[in-house]
């Protein structure tokens, strides 16, 4: 392998390439052949060595990150379980009515909406390329039924995507800056909340990356529209998750690395006391509540989405350092066995001249 072969990109999957390829052509670490001088040689470990420096601090940096976006769930799940408490309430008092709401309306699928959640950066492994590989099985899928569709797309990398392909027909193109807030889902809810509405779409799907833990992250399809009456959170299949379920992350430390861990919480639900009267029709209430449901739904799954995109760039990052330290060593090895080698050399050519002269 010449010198000027060693990598010193500083992205994940090149250094993890250059340390396959390295094993794979010598067979073991400690028989890597470099053919160039000391000085050469030494200027690759310096580079190597800075290449570890920036994807450690990158994965410093992912971390903090992640710590905020634990900080919003743990924000935002008061307002969440506050909504929840109040959208059973009133299906229970109108739970024997036959209502008809603009967001639960059903109706003949003919056209669907998909909304795709990536990220806004790279240097994440294959965060972002799951997540748009589960987008175009499910176009697919819509495709063989004979269904059109339209995409939402929201996230830089799905932008770039999707605008590199014509031939998907592309609704909107949205962008996030940092954390996710309410204005950001709320951009998204105002938008698919027109189409269905207007009947322009008669169902409305997401896909986004549910977060796991630090090292997986597993794309789904969720159902946004229509929604259920009760708050329920359906996926593709039509399997619902009850909306009291609540997750919560935990950014720890396990045998001193960090870590995150998701914690499942239910929410306990108090009925409303029998002397409350309501001034509106429940049902009015109702269809005023769904929307902001929507949204905190829309909002959780962007903070999901980003929590797994963080994730993925700090496991991304551990793997790049890894394979740094690891090629750092094997050419500081090289290094000094070629400097030893020089050396030896020079002490024979040394001796042999002194022989030389003396006889």
């Amino acid at each position: 392998m010449s010198c000027s072969h060693l990598s010193t990109a500083w992205s994940s999957s090149a250094l993890a390439s250059t340390s396959t390829r390295r094993r794979a052509s010598t067979g073991s670490s400690s028989s890597l052949v470099v053919r160039c001088s000391l000085r050469d040689l030494r200027n690759r470990i310096d580079s190597v060595r800075n290449t570890q420096k920036i994807t450690e601090a990158m994965k410093l940096v992912a971390a903090a990150k992640v710590r905020r976006a634990q900080e919003a769930v743990v924000s935002s799940r008061p307002f969440s379980e506050a909504l929840v408490e109040v959208l059973y309430n009133m299906n229970q008092e109108i739970q024997s009515e036959d209502i008809d709401l603009p967001l639960t309306r059903q109706r003949p699928v003919k056209r669907v909406a998909i909304v795709v959640l990536t990220g806004e950066r790279g240097l994440c492994g294959a965060f972002n390329n799951n997540v748009l590989k589960k987008a175009e099985a499910r176009m697919e899928d819509l495709r063989q039924l004979g269904v059109d569709y339209k995409v939402i797309s929201v996230g830089k990398k799905g932008n770039a995507y999707f605008q590199r392909r014509d031939y998907i027909p592309t609704e909107r193109f949205l962008e996030l800056a940092g954390i996710p807030t309410v204005k950001d889902s709320q951009a998204i809810c105002d938008l698919i909340y027109s189409l269905f509405v207007a009947e322009e779409v008669d169902k409305v799907e997401l896909v986004y990356s549910k977060f796991v833990n630090l090292v997986r992250s597993d794309p789904i399809i969720q159902t946004l529209l229509p929604m259920s009456p009760k708050g329920e959170i359906c996926d593709v299949n039509g399997i619902c998750v009850d909306a009291t379920e609540d997750e919560l992350f935990k950014l720890t430390t396990k045998e001193g690395k960090l870590t995150v861990e998701r914690e499942k919480i239910k929410i306990e639900m108090q009925p409303f006391s029998p002397v409350v009267q309501f001034e509106q029709d429940p049902v009015q209430i109702l269809d005023a509540l769904l929307p902001l449901y929507l949204n905190s739904q829309i909002l959780r799954a962007l903070q999901e989405s980003l929590a797994s995109e963080l994730a993925a760039r700090m496991s991304a990052m551990s793997s790049a350092t890894d394979n740094a330290i690891d090629l750092r060593k094997n050419l500081s090895m090289v290094y000094n066995r070629r400097r030893q080698a020089k050396i030896t050399g020079e002490i024979l050519e040394i001796v042999a001249g002194a022989d030389a002269l003396s006889g």
